[in-house]
């Protein structure tokens, strides 16, 4: 994630956010993320510190709380003693220092500190390049030679005792890096270094050989509680200690406060826990943590294995409800151990024994939708799939079905596993190639995982008698990977789930480097000789693209291959004159830059996707499925490519007053009339059609709403537990064609699609011009009414008619399990939103929105 989108939303014209990198502040009592952004301002230059949200994705997720000038008297230098090992992967503490200001931050590890820093150097006063920089008897950051890592995009908080704990973990009084890697951690991103780097990756077999590692891979959903026993029944099972630890948790913490802030301290708690029972008879270095909300990642390498650690990243990816909440998704971490690529992937999927699909759905989202960046910025991000080995654990929530409970329990005590396996939903799945395709998972011989009476082991003996499940799994995918273990620890009993833990002997591809430097010396020297030889020039396979009745929030794709010529090349799709992007925001081009060997080709993905922020423009035809993309070869020709389509009208993008005015469904509506009714004024008079009065309400919002109060009232985790792609798609048919008069979808379908409309309405359900009214007034309910009655008659009947039904929902509370911050907290973001100049809402602000809210659902009235 890019967080200097976020910070150039806040800064004022002539003010430029050059990069912006994530890190820890440290104080005397307490550790706190912030975002560092360095801005760039008519010449001069100075630090940004931010408060921030987890994921700053825009101005309204960052808070500015200070300035640094970078003048004279400016530094920038790693704190860490001489005595210890920079430990590769591992966050490296900062001091920053001004005429007023000392301050000591903790930064990820990784190729986007660095670039961080060595644009700070270039920013100090009378500093040429990093050659100027003054060293002293501590490393400057700024020229310090280290390998390809990321930084964490969802960096933990830490403590003192966290870092403590990093800092004791490595001692040495040197550090060495070999010549080879010297060349291999070179950050260089021409034409010729991408060469050389490709046919190194094509001839690898021919420099390096296989060596046994151990990696202990672990999972434990520990439902909301503290640590309270010690982990090393589950982490130091084995006489011999792993190389490598890889440690994952789900429902870390079950509170509202981490599902909507995603803050928690159970995160340092269960660190520590696992830090303390890492295998005694060896040292170990933490190289990364990796948190959404309560699912958490911790890879750990051996200390004398640490220089082996490369090309560190982590990502989140949110498969919850609107597709990016946290409570359900994965989390996952890559890097290069000696010459090998490893993914690690811990994930947390959908729950509830016949969401099967959703659970195919939510490990499809997270293998498209993580992506890691690489250290050449022109190079596309890598997927999970393109890692040599694919190590996946994780709650997985795949259950038992159509069997009996007893006749569950009866084979789980005669120990007939593989009789029950038969039934077990993930088995069928990769049986059908519906999910995992192509991994591996190894022979069950332990019970059931879940669920279990918190204390003991004793199946779950609660109301609901939940039946027992292996939900708790361990995955991989790749070659020369031996599984010696696979089990479950019934000694832990802190949870209504037992941990499982595996442990594997990876052959890992270890460099030679006297082989390296022969094979790297060959390379230069046949790429001396191919030098000038011509320009880069390709051939494309299609140019001109149609995208056929494009609907909302329904990915449309068209591919088309990049052949190469005899001269190596590199490609991006570059900006139009006047534009700031490459192409229309409703388009990507997947990969949109890459490099190409003599006579190689590539395929491309134009993936096409219209959502709330595109919808509006293309529902009124302001703006059309049309645009032009600029392919440019590096030191060659520019090609273009056309790509047309048509876009099919949707009530979702459409405004409240609109669709109150279409007694028909939009698709029957002309193009003139849906464009005339879009772009009507929101405080029209109700008598500008004399002819017709409008409906009080949508049509859309009434049917999505009385499927719901019918059907929902007592649905577990509604609003909650996300719907499936498939039955949205459905629901927006049904709605703008009104081909059903019912909806035939599963409530939590229904319920998403409700949440998506509100999302995209252009003009929120309470009116911009009046969100600063309510925030004053979150304690009065009397004024907080007037506030309402200010509202156009569409958006005030619209507010009503969702208070009265949300107040039904909570009647039946018992059953549901809603309670009024969850819908406070859901519904609060979607009909109170700060109008697009506002400046950037922080906390306090979000949660006036919620208790707003809060005055509505707290109060009687008729039911919808």
């Amino acid at each position: 994630m890019d967080e200097s989108v976020a910070i150039q939303e806040t800064l004022a014209d002539g003010q430029t956010c050059l990069i912006a990198v994530q890190g820890i502040l440290a104080g005397e009592e307490s550790v706190e993320s912030r975002l560092l952004g360095l801005v760039r301002t008519h010449g001069e230059h100075a630090l940004f510190l931010y408060t921030h949200r987890r994921m700053a994705i825009t101005a309204e997720d960052v808070w500015l709380e200070r300035v640094v000038p970078i003048t004279e008297g400016f530094a920038a230098e790693e704190v860490t003693p001489d005595s210890d090992l920079h430990i590769i992967g591992s966050d490296v503490t900062v001091q920053i220092s001004s005429e007023d200001a000392q301050l000591v931050v903790q930064l990820p590890f990784g190729s986007r500190t660095r670039t961080f820093l060595q644009e700070i150097s270039k920013c100090r006063p009378g500093v040429v390049g990093s050659e100027d920089i003054k060293e002293n008897e501590k490393h400057i950051i700024a020229n310090h030679s280290w390998s390809h890592n990321s930084d964490d995009k969802a960096t933990p908080r830490q403590s003192k005792s966290k870092m403590d704990v990093t800092s004791e973990m490595m001692r040495s009084s040197s550090m060495m890096i070999s010549g080879k890697g010297c060349i291999l951690l070179e950050q260089k991103f021409g034409l010729r270094d991408n060469i050389v780097k490709f046919q190194l990756e094509r001839k690898e077999d021919s420099y390096t050989y296989l060596q046994n590692f151990r990696f202990f891979i672990g999972t434990y959903n520990v439902n909301g509680q503290s640590p309270n026993e010690s982990l090393q029944p589950w982490l130091s099972h084995d006489v011999e200690p792993p190389d490598v630890y890889c440690v994952g948790f789900q429902e870390l913490d079950l509170s509202t406060e981490t599902f909507f802030f995603n803050d928690t301290p159970k995160e340092e708690e269960w660190f520590k826990a696992v830090t303390d029972s890492l295998h005694p008879d060896a040292k170990y270095a933490k190289v990364k943590l990796v948190r959404l909300v309560g699912i958490m990642l911790l890879l750990y390498v051996k200390a004398d294995h640490a220089l082996n650690i490369s090309e560190v990243e982590a990502e989140t990816v949110g498969t919850g409800v609107l597709g990016r909440m946290g409570n359900k998704g994965g989390v996952a971490i890559r890097f290069k151990f000696h010459n090998t690529n490893v993914c690690i992937v811990n994930s947390h999927l959908a729950a509830h024994i016949e969401e099967y699909e959703r659970r195919n759905q939510d490990f499809k989202d997270i293998c498209s939708r993580m992506q890691f960046c690489q250290s050449d910025p022109k190079l596309p991000p890598l997927t999970i799939s393109k890692h040599d080995i694919i190590l996946w654990l994780g709650d997985l929530n795949y259950r038992i079905e159509r069997l009996e409970m007893e006749t569950v329990k009866m084979h789980i005590e005669k120990e007939d596993f593989q009789a029950l396996y038969q039934h077990d939903q993930l088995k069928k799945q990769m049986d059908k190639k519906a999910v995992f395709d192509g991994f591996t998972e190894g022979e069950i011989t332990f019970r059931p995982t879940y669920k279990y009476d918190t204390g003991c082991d004793d199946w779950d003996t609660s109301e609901k008698g939940r039946a027992p499940a292996w939900c708790d799994r361990i995955l991989w995918k790749g070659k020369n990977i031996s599984q010696l273990s696979y089990r479950s620890h019934m000694a832990l009993k802190n949870s209504d789930h037992k941990p499982v833990s595996s442990m594997f002997v990876i052959e890992v591809k270890v460099v030679n480097e006297e082989l390296y430097r022969k094979t790297f010396e060959e390379i230069v020297r046949s790429l001396d000789k191919m030098e000038n030889a011509s320009i880069p020039s390709v051939i494309l396979s299609q140019t001109e693209f149609f995208f056929k009745d494009v609907k909302y929030m329904q990915l449309q794709v068209e591919t088309f291959t990049i052949h190469n010529g005899q001269v190596p090349c590199q490609f991006e799709f570059i900006n139009k004159l006047d534009e700031h992007t490459y192409c229309k925001e409703w388009l990507i081009a997947n990969p949109s830059k890459g490099f190409l060997l003599p006579d190689s080709e590539m395929t491309i993905e134009l993936e096409l996707f219209v959502n709330k922020s595109t919808a509006t423009r293309l529902n009124s035809r302001e703006e059309k499925i049309e645009d032009i993309l600029i392919l440019h070869l590096d030191g060659g020709k520019d090609y273009f490519l056309s790509v047309t389509g048509n876009y099919l009208p949707s009530c979702f993008g459409s405004p409240i007053q609109t669709l109150c005015y279409m007694r028909e469904p939009i698709r029957d509506m002309s193009a003139e009339s849906i464009r005339e009714l879009t772009l009507l004024p929101l405080q029209m008079s109700d008598d500008i059609f004399q002819d017709e009065k409008p409906l009080d309400i949508p049509k859309e919002l009434w049917m999505m709403v009385d499927h719901l109060y019918r059907n929902a009232s007592q649905q577990e985790d509604l609003f909650q537990q996300p719907g499936l792609r498939s039955e949205f798609e459905q629901i927006r048919d049904c709605l703008d064609t009104a081909m059903l008069d019912t909806l035939l979808s599963s409530n939590h379908s229904v319920a998403e699609a409700l949440l998506l409309f509100l999302e995209s309405l252009p003009e929120p359900v309470i009116c911009y011009s009046l969100y600063n009214n309510c925030l004053h007034c979150v304690n009065n309910y009397t004024l907080s009414s007037q506030v309402v009655s200010m509202l156009p008659m569409c958006h005030k009947n619209v507010f009503n008619y969702l208070m009265a039904f949300l107040r039904e929902l909570l009647k039946n509370s018992g059953k549901n399990h809603l309670d009024v911050n969850i819908l406070a907290s859901i519904f609060g973001d979607l009909l109170l939103r700060p109008p697009p100049q506002h400046p950037k809402p922080d906390v306090t602000e979000k949660r006036k929105a919620q208790q707003f809210i809060q005055q509505f659902l707290l109060r009687e009235g008729n039911s919808p």
